[in-house]
């Protein structure tokens, strides 16, 4: 049974050099680890965000408005939680998810005003990042969302059987071409 029997892997060479097997990483500021949890990511997220909650309750003891504590959270806060959700959000753990939205309560309170959850912000970021990939005809992950033509839709059997009963164009001026004279050629008869 492979779940039982650990694998060792030959190790992964470029140019010669063998690759470095590490536990965790940290690309464009988000962590991936080896056993493809999203717990460190989670963990250092929240850390950061900790650490500003706390200029936010002293904004709050400045006596400044719900208004513009939650412009604060939004812009110091919740940018944090929400980078990369779209990548991360989808597959991190129940506990993870808690974590991440107990920082939103804490501010709730702080601010005196309600704020997205983040499962509820994760939708609208998918469709952001959605919209920009079928925007950008670069983007290598852009045929994912194309949608398929028609032809691709259909049994091949089917866009065979088209072909050969599907009139030309030049079929379309000859038919037009005789229906014209066929009613000229009739109308001229009943004139007279």
């Amino acid at each position: 049974d492979f779940r039982k029997k650990q694998t060792v892997h030959n190790p992964l060479t470029i140019n010669g050099s063998a690759v470095e097997s590490v536990k965790s990483t940290k690309f464009l500021g988000v962590h991936v680890t080896d056993d493809q949890t999203w717990s460190t990511n989670t963990i250092s997220l929240v850390k950061k965000a900790q650490q500003r909650l706390h200029f936010l309750r002293r904004l709050r003891r400045a006596d400044l408005p719900p208004s513009a504590l939650t412009t604060f959270y939004r812009g110091a806060i919740e940018s944090i939680l929400t980078s990369s959700l779209s990548v991360w959000y989808g597959s991190c753990s129940a506990a993870d998810q808690k974590a991440l939205q107990r920082v939103v309560r804490t501010a709730e309170k702080i601010t005196r005003s309600p704020q997205p959850a983040i499962q509820d912000l994760y939708p609208s970021h998918c469709r952001k990042r959605t919209t920009n990939i079928i925007k950008d005809t670069t983007h290598p992950a852009h045929k994912l969302f194309t949608p398929p033509s028609i032809r691709q839709l259909l049994p091949q059997h089917a866009v065979q059987n088209h072909q050969a009963f599907s009139l030309r164009p030049s079929d379309y001026s000859t038919h037009s071409r005789k229906f014209h004279e066929h009613y000229t050629n009739k109308d001229q008869l009943t004139v007279k």
